[in-house]
Protein backbone atom coordinates (compact mmCIF):
# COMPACT_ATOMS: atom_id res chain seq x y z
CA UNK A 1 0.00 0.00 0.00
CA UNK A 2 1.45 3.71 0.62
CA UNK A 3 0.49 7.06 1.94
CA UNK A 4 1.51 10.86 1.51
CA UNK A 5 0.77 14.10 3.35
CA UNK A 6 1.43 17.11 1.57
CA UNK A 7 1.12 20.68 2.80
CA UNK A 8 1.23 24.72 0.96
CA UNK A 9 1.93 27.43 3.69
CA UNK A 10 2.46 30.69 3.80
CA UNK A 11 4.83 30.02 6.73
CA UNK A 12 7.79 26.80 6.73
CA UNK A 13 5.61 23.57 6.15
CA UNK A 14 8.84 21.21 7.14
CA UNK A 15 7.03 20.13 10.79
CA UNK A 16 4.17 19.38 9.29
CA UNK A 17 5.14 17.60 6.09
CA UNK A 18 7.65 15.48 8.78
CA UNK A 19 4.54 14.49 11.19
CA UNK A 20 1.71 14.24 8.58
CA UNK A 21 4.00 11.80 7.05
CA UNK A 22 5.07 9.84 9.53
CA UNK A 23 1.10 9.96 10.89
CA UNK A 24 1.11 7.13 7.76
CA UNK A 25 4.10 4.93 8.97
CA UNK A 26 1.24 2.05 9.13
CA UNK A 27 0.50 1.89 5.27
CA UNK A 28 4.40 0.96 4.56
CA UNK A 29 7.66 -0.17 5.85
CA UNK A 30 9.95 -0.27 3.10
CA UNK A 31 11.13 3.60 1.95
CA UNK A 32 10.02 6.96 2.75
CA UNK A 33 10.90 9.79 1.52
CA UNK A 34 9.97 13.88 1.83
CA UNK A 35 10.66 16.65 -0.99
CA UNK A 36 10.19 20.45 0.10
CA UNK A 37 10.70 23.62 -1.59
CA UNK A 38 11.92 26.89 -0.44
CA UNK A 39 12.14 29.95 -2.64
CA UNK A 40 15.82 30.78 -1.81
CA UNK A 41 16.92 27.40 -1.76
CA UNK A 42 14.87 25.57 -4.06
CA UNK A 43 13.95 21.49 -3.52
CA UNK A 44 15.31 19.45 -1.45
CA UNK A 45 14.87 15.62 -1.15
CA UNK A 46 15.27 13.04 1.11
CA UNK A 47 14.58 9.03 0.68
CA UNK A 48 15.49 6.56 3.35
CA UNK A 49 15.04 3.16 3.84
CA UNK A 50 12.81 2.14 6.89
CA UNK A 51 13.00 -1.50 6.85
CA UNK A 52 14.59 -1.54 10.10
CA UNK A 53 13.83 1.67 11.97
CA UNK A 54 10.86 3.83 11.68
CA UNK A 55 10.39 6.99 9.81
CA UNK A 56 10.49 9.68 13.01
CA UNK A 57 14.36 8.23 13.50
CA UNK A 58 15.15 8.44 9.57
CA UNK A 59 14.09 11.59 8.80
CA UNK A 60 15.36 13.84 11.95
CA UNK A 61 17.87 15.38 10.62
CA UNK A 62 16.04 16.41 7.70
CA UNK A 63 13.39 18.12 9.94
CA UNK A 64 15.92 19.89 11.40
CA UNK A 65 18.05 21.33 8.33
CA UNK A 66 15.12 21.47 5.47
CA UNK A 67 12.91 24.70 5.11
CA UNK A 68 10.04 25.75 2.89
CA UNK A 69 6.47 26.68 2.30
CA UNK A 70 5.63 23.84 -0.17
CA UNK A 71 5.75 19.88 0.95
CA UNK A 72 5.03 16.26 0.31
CA UNK A 73 5.68 13.18 2.29
CA UNK A 74 5.06 9.72 1.50
CA UNK A 75 5.64 6.08 3.43
CA UNK A 76 5.99 3.61 0.32
CA UNK A 77 5.94 -0.71 0.72
CA UNK A 78 7.57 -0.74 -3.12
CA UNK A 79 9.15 2.11 -4.78
CA UNK A 80 11.23 4.79 -3.24
CA UNK A 81 9.40 7.99 -3.53
CA UNK A 82 8.60 11.15 -4.20
CA UNK A 83 10.84 10.80 -7.05
CA UNK A 84 12.00 14.99 -8.41
CA UNK A 85 11.64 15.01 -12.39
CA UNK A 86 12.39 17.97 -14.76
CA UNK A 87 10.60 18.01 -17.94
CA UNK A 88 9.13 20.54 -19.91
CA UNK A 89 6.40 20.77 -17.21
CA UNK A 90 9.59 22.36 -15.23
CA UNK A 91 10.74 20.39 -12.15
CA UNK A 92 8.10 18.79 -10.44
CA UNK A 93 8.46 15.93 -7.48
CA UNK A 94 5.63 12.87 -7.43
CA UNK A 95 4.55 10.49 -5.21
CA UNK A 96 1.76 8.00 -6.11
CA UNK A 97 -0.38 5.30 -4.74
CA UNK A 98 -1.60 2.68 -6.61
CA UNK A 99 -1.00 -0.10 -8.55
CA UNK A 100 -0.24 -0.33 -12.29
CA UNK A 101 -1.33 -4.04 -13.85
CA UNK A 102 0.23 -3.20 -17.03
CA UNK A 103 3.65 -1.26 -16.68
CA UNK A 104 5.75 -3.35 -19.39
CA UNK A 105 3.06 -2.80 -22.10
CA UNK A 106 3.15 0.72 -21.21
CA UNK A 107 6.67 0.84 -20.58
CA UNK A 108 7.21 -0.59 -24.87
CA UNK A 109 4.65 2.37 -25.44
CA UNK A 110 6.94 4.81 -24.12
CA UNK A 111 10.04 3.39 -25.65
CA UNK A 112 8.37 3.43 -29.32
CA UNK A 113 7.66 6.87 -28.87
CA UNK A 114 11.40 7.92 -27.75
CA UNK A 115 11.35 7.69 -24.20
CA UNK A 116 15.22 7.00 -23.50
CA UNK A 117 15.35 4.48 -20.53
CA UNK A 118 13.95 3.76 -16.65
CA UNK A 119 15.71 3.08 -13.80
CA UNK A 120 15.80 -0.03 -12.85
CA UNK A 121 15.57 -1.07 -9.28
CA UNK A 122 16.63 -3.79 -7.12
CA UNK A 123 15.11 -6.95 -8.46
CA UNK A 124 14.90 -5.87 -12.15
CA UNK A 125 11.37 -3.76 -11.62
CA UNK A 126 10.63 -0.57 -13.25
CA UNK A 127 9.86 2.26 -10.08
CA UNK A 128 6.40 2.60 -10.69
CA UNK A 129 6.39 6.52 -9.93
CA UNK A 130 8.63 7.23 -12.58
CA UNK A 131 6.78 5.21 -14.93
CA UNK A 132 3.86 7.45 -13.85
CA UNK A 133 5.63 10.65 -14.34
CA UNK A 134 6.63 9.57 -17.80
CA UNK A 135 3.03 8.88 -18.66
CA UNK A 136 2.20 12.85 -17.05
CA UNK A 137 5.17 14.38 -19.71
CA UNK A 138 3.68 12.67 -22.68
CA UNK A 139 1.00 15.87 -22.40
CA UNK A 140 1.36 19.41 -22.81
CA UNK A 141 0.59 20.31 -18.89
CA UNK A 142 0.39 18.48 -16.17
CA UNK A 143 -3.51 18.30 -16.05
CA UNK A 144 -3.93 16.52 -19.19
CA UNK A 145 -0.84 14.64 -17.89
CA UNK A 146 -2.55 13.56 -15.27
CA UNK A 147 -6.21 12.69 -17.02
CA UNK A 148 -3.97 10.59 -19.45
CA UNK A 149 -2.24 8.80 -16.81
CA UNK A 150 -4.94 7.71 -15.27
CA UNK A 151 -7.09 6.56 -18.11
CA UNK A 152 -4.11 3.94 -19.48
CA UNK A 153 -3.01 2.29 -16.21
CA UNK A 154 -4.91 -0.65 -15.70
CA UNK A 155 -5.29 -1.14 -11.89
CA UNK A 156 -5.80 2.58 -9.71
CA UNK A 157 -3.35 5.62 -9.26
CA UNK A 158 -3.92 8.38 -7.03
CA UNK A 159 -0.97 10.97 -6.83
CA UNK A 160 0.54 14.35 -5.45
CA UNK A 161 2.35 16.11 -7.98
CA UNK A 162 4.54 18.88 -6.61
CA UNK A 163 5.78 22.13 -8.76
CA UNK A 164 6.87 25.85 -6.51
CA UNK A 165 3.56 27.05 -6.84
CA UNK A 166 1.54 24.23 -5.16
CA UNK A 167 0.64 20.90 -5.10
CA UNK A 168 -2.26 18.96 -7.66
CA UNK A 169 -3.91 16.86 -5.96
CA UNK A 170 -5.47 13.45 -8.01
CA UNK A 171 -7.79 11.04 -6.82
CA UNK A 172 -7.72 7.88 -8.68
CA UNK A 173 -10.81 7.97 -11.05
CA UNK A 174 -12.67 4.97 -9.22
CA UNK A 175 -11.27 6.52 -5.61
CA UNK A 176 -10.29 3.15 -4.61
CA UNK A 177 -8.34 5.02 -2.27
CA UNK A 178 -9.46 8.41 0.16
CA UNK A 179 -7.86 11.62 -0.63
CA UNK A 180 -8.23 13.96 2.25
CA UNK A 181 -8.00 17.87 2.51
CA UNK A 182 -7.64 20.01 5.77
CA UNK A 183 -7.22 23.39 6.61
CA UNK A 184 -6.03 26.02 8.98
CA UNK A 185 -4.75 29.94 9.04
CA UNK A 186 -2.52 30.07 6.38
CA UNK A 187 -1.84 26.61 4.98
CA UNK A 188 -3.78 24.32 3.66
CA UNK A 189 -3.02 20.31 3.36
CA UNK A 190 -3.78 17.13 1.31
CA UNK A 191 -3.39 13.72 3.25
CA UNK A 192 -4.40 10.31 2.66
CA UNK A 193 -5.18 9.64 5.79
CA UNK A 194 -7.85 11.61 7.14
CA UNK A 195 -6.78 12.13 10.83
CA UNK A 196 -2.97 12.72 9.73
CA UNK A 197 -3.49 16.55 9.97
CA UNK A 198 -5.29 16.90 12.95
CA UNK A 199 -3.52 16.96 15.61
CA UNK A 200 -1.44 19.57 13.32
CA UNK A 201 -3.79 22.25 14.34
CA UNK A 202 -6.10 21.60 11.02
CA UNK A 203 -9.51 20.90 10.73
CA UNK A 204 -10.87 18.87 7.81
CA UNK A 205 -12.38 20.24 5.14
CA UNK A 206 -13.66 17.95 2.82
CA UNK A 207 -12.47 14.66 0.35
CA UNK A 208 -11.84 14.42 -3.17
CA UNK A 209 -13.91 12.49 -5.24
CA UNK A 210 -13.17 9.82 -7.57
CA UNK A 211 -11.20 11.24 -10.35
CA UNK A 212 -11.20 14.86 -9.04
CA UNK A 213 -8.01 16.57 -9.73
CA UNK A 214 -7.08 19.99 -7.28
CA UNK A 215 -4.95 21.99 -6.80
CA UNK A 216 -3.54 22.92 -3.63
CA UNK A 217 -1.84 26.32 -2.56
CA UNK A 218 -1.54 28.66 0.25
CA UNK A 219 -4.62 30.15 -0.60
CA UNK A 220 -7.17 27.15 -1.08
CA UNK A 221 -7.71 24.46 -2.72
CA UNK A 222 -9.27 24.66 -6.43
CA UNK A 223 -11.19 21.96 -8.37
CA UNK A 224 -9.48 21.56 -11.64
CA UNK A 225 -11.34 18.48 -12.91
CA UNK A 226 -14.48 17.49 -11.40
CA UNK A 227 -15.08 14.22 -9.69
CA UNK A 228 -17.08 11.20 -11.19
CA UNK A 229 -20.44 9.66 -10.22
CA UNK A 230 -19.12 6.04 -9.94
CA UNK A 231 -17.06 5.47 -6.90
CA UNK A 232 -15.15 1.95 -5.91
CA UNK A 233 -13.47 2.60 -2.47
CA UNK A 234 -11.69 -0.13 -1.37
CA UNK A 235 -13.94 -2.07 1.93
CA UNK A 236 -10.30 -3.52 3.09
CA UNK A 237 -9.84 0.11 4.46
CA UNK A 238 -12.18 -0.30 6.76
CA UNK A 239 -11.69 -4.28 7.64
CA UNK A 240 -7.83 -3.72 8.15
CA UNK A 241 -5.60 -0.91 6.54
CA UNK A 242 -7.52 2.33 7.55
CA UNK A 243 -5.95 3.78 11.40
CA UNK A 244 -8.91 3.43 13.90
CA UNK A 245 -9.12 7.54 13.90
CA UNK A 246 -9.70 7.63 10.26
CA UNK A 247 -13.02 7.95 8.49
CA UNK A 248 -13.64 7.29 4.49
CA UNK A 249 -16.77 9.03 2.86
CA UNK A 250 -17.52 9.87 6.46
CA UNK A 251 -17.49 7.02 8.04
CA UNK A 252 -15.36 6.04 10.60
CA UNK A 253 -13.15 2.88 10.72
CA UNK A 254 -13.05 2.53 14.18
CA UNK A 255 -17.36 2.72 14.36
CA UNK A 256 -17.47 0.57 11.29
CA UNK A 257 -15.32 -2.08 12.77
CA UNK A 258 -17.48 -2.61 16.26
CA UNK A 259 -20.73 -2.46 13.65
CA UNK A 260 -18.69 -5.71 11.93
CA UNK A 261 -18.16 -7.14 15.54
CA UNK A 262 -21.75 -6.58 16.50
CA UNK A 263 -23.07 -8.55 13.10
CA UNK A 264 -20.42 -11.15 13.50
CA UNK A 265 -22.08 -11.58 17.01
CA UNK A 266 -25.73 -11.63 15.62
CA UNK A 267 -25.08 -14.77 13.63
CA UNK A 268 -23.36 -16.87 15.65
CA UNK A 269 -24.19 -19.55 18.24
CA UNK A 270 -21.01 -20.40 20.31
CA UNK A 271 -20.74 -20.00 24.04
CA UNK A 272 -17.19 -18.81 24.73
CA UNK A 273 -15.74 -17.86 27.74
CA UNK A 274 -14.17 -14.82 26.35
CA UNK A 275 -13.74 -12.59 22.79
CA UNK A 276 -10.43 -11.61 21.85
CA UNK A 277 -9.04 -9.32 19.07
CA UNK A 278 -5.55 -10.24 17.20
CA UNK A 279 -3.82 -7.50 18.06
CA UNK A 280 -3.95 -4.64 16.66
CA UNK A 281 -6.56 -4.47 13.89
CA UNK A 282 -8.86 -7.27 15.46
CA UNK A 283 -9.83 -5.78 18.64
CA UNK A 284 -12.26 -3.53 17.63
CA UNK A 285 -13.69 -6.49 15.77
CA UNK A 286 -14.08 -7.72 19.22
CA UNK A 287 -15.08 -5.47 21.30
CA UNK A 288 -18.08 -5.22 18.68
CA UNK A 289 -18.54 -8.77 19.06
CA UNK A 290 -18.54 -8.75 23.08
CA UNK A 291 -20.93 -5.55 23.57
CA UNK A 292 -23.59 -7.31 21.52
CA UNK A 293 -23.16 -10.83 22.82
CA UNK A 294 -22.68 -10.11 26.36
CA UNK A 295 -19.37 -12.31 26.35
CA UNK A 296 -16.56 -10.78 28.33
CA UNK A 297 -13.92 -9.13 26.36
CA UNK A 298 -10.02 -10.40 27.33
CA UNK A 299 -6.69 -9.46 26.45
CA UNK A 300 -4.78 -13.61 26.46
CA UNK A 301 -2.22 -12.11 24.98
CA UNK A 302 -0.39 -8.99 24.51
CA UNK A 303 1.83 -7.68 21.63
CA UNK A 304 5.17 -6.20 22.49
CA UNK A 305 5.30 -3.40 20.59
CA UNK A 306 8.57 -1.69 22.18
CA UNK A 307 11.19 -2.61 19.42
CA UNK A 308 8.26 -4.30 16.85
CA UNK A 309 5.79 -1.47 16.41
CA UNK A 310 4.88 -2.13 13.03
CA UNK A 311 2.70 -5.05 11.63
CA UNK A 312 4.29 -5.49 8.45
CA UNK A 313 8.21 -5.47 9.44
CA UNK A 314 10.17 -7.47 7.47
CA UNK A 315 9.59 -7.78 4.30
CA UNK A 316 10.68 -11.70 4.35
CA UNK A 317 7.51 -13.53 4.89
CA UNK A 318 9.17 -16.35 6.76
CA UNK A 319 10.51 -13.53 8.59
CA UNK A 320 7.58 -11.81 9.35
CA UNK A 321 6.13 -15.08 10.37
CA UNK A 322 8.64 -15.55 12.71
CA UNK A 323 8.18 -12.29 14.30
CA UNK A 324 4.42 -11.86 14.33
CA UNK A 325 4.71 -15.31 16.77
CA UNK A 326 8.06 -13.40 18.71
CA UNK A 327 5.61 -10.26 19.62
CA UNK A 328 2.89 -12.50 21.19
CA UNK A 329 2.99 -12.44 24.70
CA UNK A 330 0.51 -14.99 26.63
CA UNK A 331 -1.58 -13.64 29.42
CA UNK A 332 -1.78 -17.30 31.26
CA UNK A 333 -4.19 -17.01 33.57
CA UNK A 334 -6.57 -16.03 30.67
CA UNK A 335 -6.00 -18.96 28.70
CA UNK A 336 -5.57 -21.69 30.81
CA UNK A 337 -8.89 -24.02 30.53
CA UNK A 338 -10.52 -21.48 28.64
CA UNK A 339 -12.98 -21.73 25.13
CA UNK A 340 -11.88 -18.26 23.75
CA UNK A 341 -13.23 -17.11 20.48
CA UNK A 342 -10.69 -14.65 18.46
CA UNK A 343 -11.01 -12.38 15.74
CA UNK A 344 -8.69 -11.55 13.31
CA UNK A 345 -9.18 -9.02 10.27
CA UNK A 346 -9.06 -11.65 7.80
CA UNK A 347 -7.81 -14.52 6.31
CA UNK A 348 -5.08 -14.44 3.86
CA UNK A 349 -2.40 -17.20 3.44
CA UNK A 350 -3.55 -18.63 7.36
CA UNK A 351 0.32 -18.96 8.25
CA UNK A 352 0.09 -16.66 11.25
CA UNK A 353 -3.30 -17.70 12.58
CA UNK A 354 -2.80 -20.85 12.26
CA UNK A 355 0.33 -20.47 14.11
CA UNK A 356 -1.65 -18.23 17.02
CA UNK A 357 -4.11 -20.64 17.60
CA UNK A 358 -1.46 -23.62 18.48
CA UNK A 359 0.69 -20.85 20.44
CA UNK A 360 -3.23 -20.35 22.68
CA UNK A 361 -3.49 -24.25 22.88
CA UNK A 362 0.16 -24.28 24.20
CA UNK A 363 -0.61 -21.83 26.49
CA UNK A 364 -3.39 -24.17 28.14
CA UNK A 365 -6.69 -22.91 25.92
CA UNK A 366 -9.26 -25.45 25.67
CA UNK A 367 -11.23 -24.43 22.50
CA UNK A 368 -9.93 -21.51 19.81
CA UNK A 369 -12.95 -20.32 17.60
CA UNK A 370 -11.90 -18.16 14.92
CA UNK A 371 -14.28 -15.28 13.58
CA UNK A 372 -12.53 -13.60 10.89
CA UNK A 373 -13.71 -10.00 10.15
CA UNK A 374 -14.09 -9.79 6.29
CA UNK A 375 -15.55 -13.27 3.66
CA UNK A 376 -13.16 -15.73 2.12
CA UNK A 377 -10.52 -13.72 0.15
CA UNK A 378 -10.81 -15.54 -2.74
CA UNK A 379 -9.42 -12.94 -5.42
CA UNK A 380 -5.84 -11.61 -5.25
CA UNK A 381 -6.32 -7.53 -5.69
CA UNK A 382 -5.91 -6.26 -8.84
CA UNK A 383 -6.18 -2.36 -8.11
CA UNK A 384 -3.72 -1.96 -4.75
CA UNK A 385 -0.81 -3.40 -4.12
CA UNK A 386 -2.53 -4.66 -0.46
CA UNK A 387 -0.62 -8.10 -0.75
CA UNK A 388 2.62 -9.22 -1.41
CA UNK A 389 1.79 -12.37 -2.41
CA UNK A 390 2.30 -13.28 -6.41
CA UNK A 391 0.07 -15.33 -6.74
CA UNK A 392 -3.91 -16.24 -5.84
CA UNK A 393 -2.56 -19.98 -4.77
CA UNK A 394 -0.95 -18.21 -2.03
CA UNK A 395 -4.38 -17.35 -0.95
CA UNK A 396 -5.81 -20.10 1.74
CA UNK A 397 -9.11 -20.35 0.20
CA UNK A 398 -7.42 -20.95 -3.39
CA UNK A 399 -5.66 -23.79 -1.71
CA UNK A 400 -8.20 -25.50 -0.19
CA UNK A 401 -10.32 -25.15 -3.50
CA UNK A 402 -7.76 -25.94 -5.70
CA UNK A 403 -7.27 -29.50 -3.55
CA UNK A 404 -10.86 -30.18 -4.31
CA UNK A 405 -10.70 -29.09 -8.07
CA UNK A 406 -8.21 -31.83 -7.90
CA UNK A 407 -11.18 -34.44 -6.68
CA UNK A 408 -12.18 -34.09 -10.17
CA UNK A 409 -14.90 -31.29 -9.15
CA UNK A 410 -16.20 -28.51 -11.59
CA UNK A 411 -15.14 -25.76 -9.83
CA UNK A 412 -16.80 -22.61 -10.02
CA UNK A 413 -15.78 -19.63 -8.01
CA UNK A 414 -18.62 -18.02 -7.09
CA UNK A 415 -20.16 -21.18 -5.80
CA UNK A 416 -17.50 -20.34 -3.20
CA UNK A 417 -18.17 -16.91 -2.62
CA UNK A 418 -21.65 -17.33 -1.59
CA UNK A 419 -22.37 -18.55 2.30
CA UNK A 420 -25.54 -19.96 1.19
CA UNK A 421 -24.58 -22.53 -0.55
CA UNK A 422 -22.94 -26.26 0.53
CA UNK A 423 -19.49 -25.75 -1.86
CA UNK A 424 -18.93 -22.41 0.87
CA UNK A 425 -19.74 -24.53 3.38
CA UNK A 426 -16.95 -27.07 2.65
CA UNK A 427 -14.90 -24.68 1.93
CA UNK A 428 -14.74 -23.23 5.05
CA UNK A 429 -14.86 -26.22 6.84
CA UNK A 430 -11.85 -27.92 5.14
CA UNK A 431 -10.19 -24.24 6.09
CA UNK A 432 -10.58 -24.54 9.62
CA UNK A 433 -9.39 -28.30 9.78
CA UNK A 434 -6.26 -27.56 8.09
CA UNK A 435 -5.89 -24.28 10.72
CA UNK A 436 -6.96 -26.68 13.98
CA UNK A 437 -9.47 -24.01 14.61
CA UNK A 438 -12.24 -25.94 16.72
CA UNK A 439 -14.69 -23.72 14.43
CA UNK A 440 -14.67 -21.31 12.06
CA UNK A 441 -17.21 -18.82 10.65
CA UNK A 442 -16.27 -15.93 8.05
CA UNK A 443 -18.26 -12.90 8.38
CA UNK A 444 -20.63 -12.70 5.42
CA UNK A 445 -20.23 -10.10 2.56
CA UNK A 446 -23.73 -8.69 3.20
CA UNK A 447 -23.42 -7.80 6.69
CA UNK A 448 -19.78 -6.66 6.14
CA UNK A 449 -21.39 -4.57 3.57
CA UNK A 450 -24.07 -3.07 6.00
CA UNK A 451 -21.32 -2.77 8.78
CA UNK A 452 -19.94 0.46 6.56
CA UNK A 453 -23.06 2.04 5.60
CA UNK A 454 -22.53 2.54 2.11
CA UNK A 455 -24.62 1.69 -0.71
CA UNK A 456 -23.02 -1.44 -2.29
CA UNK A 457 -22.21 -0.13 -5.63
CA UNK A 458 -20.19 1.85 -4.35
CA UNK A 459 -17.81 -0.21 -2.52
CA UNK A 460 -15.00 -2.21 -4.34
CA UNK A 461 -15.41 -5.75 -3.24
CA UNK A 462 -13.63 -7.98 -5.94
CA UNK A 463 -10.80 -9.70 -3.65
CA UNK A 464 -14.26 -11.51 -1.81
CA UNK A 465 -16.30 -11.79 -4.84
CA UNK A 466 -14.51 -10.90 -8.01
CA UNK A 467 -17.09 -8.32 -8.81
CA UNK A 468 -15.83 -6.02 -11.50
CA UNK A 469 -17.55 -3.12 -12.82
CA UNK A 470 -15.10 -0.46 -14.46
CA UNK A 471 -17.67 1.22 -17.31
CA UNK A 472 -17.45 4.80 -17.60
CA UNK A 473 -18.22 7.29 -14.84
CA UNK A 474 -21.80 9.32 -16.16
Amino acid sequence: MGGFFGVAAKEDCVFDVFFGTDYHSHLGTRRAGMVIYDRERGFDRAIHNIENAPFRTKFDKEMINMRGSIGIGCISDFEPQPLMVRSHHGTYAIATVGRINNADFLTQELFSKGHAHFLEMSGGDINATELVAALLDQKDNLVEGIQYAQEVIEGSMTLLVMTSKGIYAARDRYGRTPVSIGKKEGAYCVSFESFACLNLGYVSDRELGPGEIAVVTPEGVHTLVDPGKKMKICTFLWVYYGYPSSSYEGVSVEKMRYNCGALLAERDHVKPDTVAGVPDSGIAHAIGYANRSGVPFSRPFIKYTPTWPRSFMPVIQTQRNLIARMKLLPVQDLIEGKSLLLIDDSIVRGTQLRETTEFLYQSGAKEVHIRPACPPILFGCKYLNFSRSTSEMDLIARRVIREMEQEDRKIDLKHYADPDRAEYAEMVERIGRQLNFTTLRYHRLDDMIAAVGIDRSRLCTYCWDGAEDNSEEG
